[in-house]
C-alpha cells in the first residue's frame, strides 16, 4: 500500500507590519493624540489619588525661628490655604442677602474646593468647576455669572495651589478647561441676557498660573543644577581617591617588589654561605626562592598595570623619613619658613611607613606653599613605642591682601587621608584659631619580635 502526501500551498506571508496597531502617519493627527494622553494623565488618571500637602522642612529661613515658633511655621502653607477657602466662605455669604437660608450651603459650597486641594489637589478642581455650577443655582443674583463673587475666589486659589503642586502642563489644562467651562456656560444662555466674569477670570487665573508656572520651572531648574553639581562633585571626589589610590599603589609596588627580590637573591645566596649544608636545607632554600620568584612576577603582572605606559620606573629608591632634610632644603629655597622637630629614640621603620610620612610631610608643606603664601610651618616627628607621630602646622598667610593663594587639584587632604587609612592610622586636618591649619597623623607601627620576647 502506498501512501501519498500531497503538499498544500502555504499562503504567502504578510508584508511586514501589516497586523501592527493603526499609527496615523499625520503629525497633526499624532500631536493631537499626544496632548490627549497628556491630558487624560494629568486630570483624569488617578485624580482622587490622595497626596497630602507635606509640612515645610525644617531648612532654610524655618531653622532660624525659635523653637516653639518654628512647630506651628511648618504648617503655614496650609493656614494659607485655609484662610484663602475662609476668605471665599465670608464672600460667597456676604453675597447672599442678609437672613438668607442658602447664604451658608453657599459658602460652604466655596470652602470645599480649596480645602479639598489640601489632600487631592485634582480632585479639588473638578469639585471647584462643579461647585461653580452649584454656586449659580444657590446665587440669589445674575449680576455676575457663571462665577458668583464667592466662587470666583474660591476657583482662582483652587487653580494657583494645584497649579504650585502639579506641572506646569497640568495648569495649562486647567485654564483650557476652565474656558471651555465658562464659554460653554455663556454660550448655553445666551451672551445677550446676563453678564458674564468669563473675561476677568480668564485673565487672573492666566496671570496667577503664569506666576507659579515660571516659579515652578525654576526651582525645577534649580534642583536639576543642585543634583548635576553634585554629581559632579561625587564623581570629582571618586576620581581622586582613585588617582590617589593608583598613585600609592604604584609607590608600593615599587616597595614590595624590592623586597621580594631581596629575598629571593638572598635565598640563592644562602646555601653558599654554610659549609656542607644539609640536603633539606638546600631544598629549602630552593623552594623559598622558588616562590619569591613566581610571588616577584605575579605582582608585577597585576600591580603592574597602576603604571601607565610612558611612566617609566624610578631610578632611584623611593624616598624615607632620612631624606626629609633635603626636602625641608627645597622648601625653604620655594620661599617658606619651615622648621623641624623630632622627640623620641629615632630607628628605623617599616619601608612602607616611611614612605607614607615622607608623603604626607612633602604634600602638607605643598598645601601651605600654595594656599598659605609666605607662612612659616613647623614640622615635628615624634618616635614612641606604638608607632610613629607626625605634625605640621602653619600659620597665617602675612597681608593677604597682597598674596594671591593658588588654588590646587583638592588631592592633598583626600591623598595623606588615604596613606593613613591604608596603615590603620589616625589623622586630623583642620585650621588653627590663629589663622593657620595643622595636619597630625599617626602611624602604628608593630614593636620587633626582639622587643616582644
Amino acid at each position: 500500500m502506498t501512501e501519498t502526501t500531497h503538499a498544500q500551498a502555504m499562503p504567502p506571508e504578510p508584508p511586514d507590519g501589516a497586523f501592527e496597531p493603526y499609527k496615523p502617519r499625520s503629525p497633526e493627527v499624532r500631536a493631537a493624540l499626544d496632548a490627549l494622553g497628556r491630558l487624560r494623565r494629568d486630570l483624569f488618571q488617578d485624580a482622587f489619588a490622595y497626596r497630602p500637602l507635606p509640612p515645610l522642612s525644617g531648612e532654610g529661613r524655618v531653622r532660624r525661628l525659635s523653637a516653639r515658633t518654628r512647630r506651628y511655621a511648618v504648617w503655614a502653607p496650609h493656614i494659607v490655604v485655609a484662610a484663602a477657602g475662609g476668605s471665599a466662605l465670608l464672600v460667597a455669604v456676604a453675597d447672599r442677602s442678609p437672613g438668607s437660608a442658602g447664604a451658608l450651603p453657599a459658602g460652604l459650597v466655596a470652602l470645599a474646593p480649596v480645602l479639598l486641594t489640601l489632600a487631592r489637589p485634582v480632585a479639588a478642581f473638578w469639585l471647584s468647576l462643579v461647585a461653580t455650577w452649584l454656586g449659580t443655582l444657590l446665587s440669589s443674583s445674575w449680576d455676575d455669572w457663571p462665577w458668583t463673587a464667592g466662587n470666583f475666589i474660591s476657583h482662582l486659589v483652587v487653580l494657583t495651589v494645584v497649579a504650585a503642586r502639579t506641572r506646569p502642563r497640568t495648569a495649562a489644562w486647567m485654564w483650557v478647561i476652565t474656558a471651555f467651562y465658562g464659554f460653554s456656560f455663556v454660550s448655553a444662555l445666551g451672551w445677550n441676557h446676563y453678564s458674564n466674569d468669563v473675561g476677568p477670570m480668564l485673565v487672573v487665573s492666566a496671570i496667577a498660573l503664569l506666576t507659579v508656572g515660571i516659579r515652578q520651572i525654576r526651582r525645577e531648574a534649580e534642583q536639576t543644577v543642585t543634583a548635576q553639581q553634585s554629581e559632579t562633585a561625587h564623581e570629582r571626589s571618586r576620581r581622586t581617591l582613585l588617582e590617589e589610590r593608583t598613585t600609592i599603589a604604584r609607590e608600593l609596588h615599587d616597595v614590595v617588589a624590592h623586597h621580594m627580590s631581596v629575598v629571593a637573591i638572598q635565598a640563592e645566596a644562602a646555601p653558599y654561605r654554610v659549609e656542607n649544608p644539609p640536603p633539606e636545607l638546600e631544598k629549602a632554600f630552593v623552594t623559598i626562592r622558588e616562590n619569591a620568584v613566581a610571588a616577584l612576577t605575579e605582582l608585577r603582572r597585576v600591580l603592574g598595570v597602576v603604571r601607565a605606559e610612558d611612566d617609566a620606573a624610578p631610578d632611584a629608591p623611593q624616598p624615607t623619613l632620612a631624606d626629609l632634610d633635603a626636602l625641608l632644603a627645597n622648601v625653604r629655597e620655594a620661599g617658606l619658613s619651615v622648621d623641624k622637630g623630632v622627640t623620641g629614640a629615632v630607628r628605623e621603620l617599616p619601608q612602607g611607613v616611611e614612605l607614607s610620612a615622607y608623603r604626607i610631610v612633602q604634600e602638607a608643606l605643598s598645601n601651605t606653599l600654595r594656599h598659605a603664601p609666605g607662612a612659616s610651618a613647623r614640622v615635628e616627628i615624634g618616635y614612641v613605642i606604638g608607632g610613629l607621630g607626625l605634625r605640621v602646622v602653619n600659620g597665617p598667610p602675612p597681608r593677604p591682601a597682597l598674596l594671591e593663594p593658588s588654588p590646587g587639584a583638592g588631592h592633598g587632604i583626600t591623598g595623606m587621608r588615604e596613606r593613613v587609612s591604608m596603615l590603620n592610622g589616625a589623622m586630623t586636618a583642620a585650621p588653627t584659631g590663629d589663622g593657620g591649619y595643622e595636619v597630625t597623623v599617626f602611624l602604628p607601627v608593630a614593636p620587633p619580635a626582639e622587643d616582644e620576647a
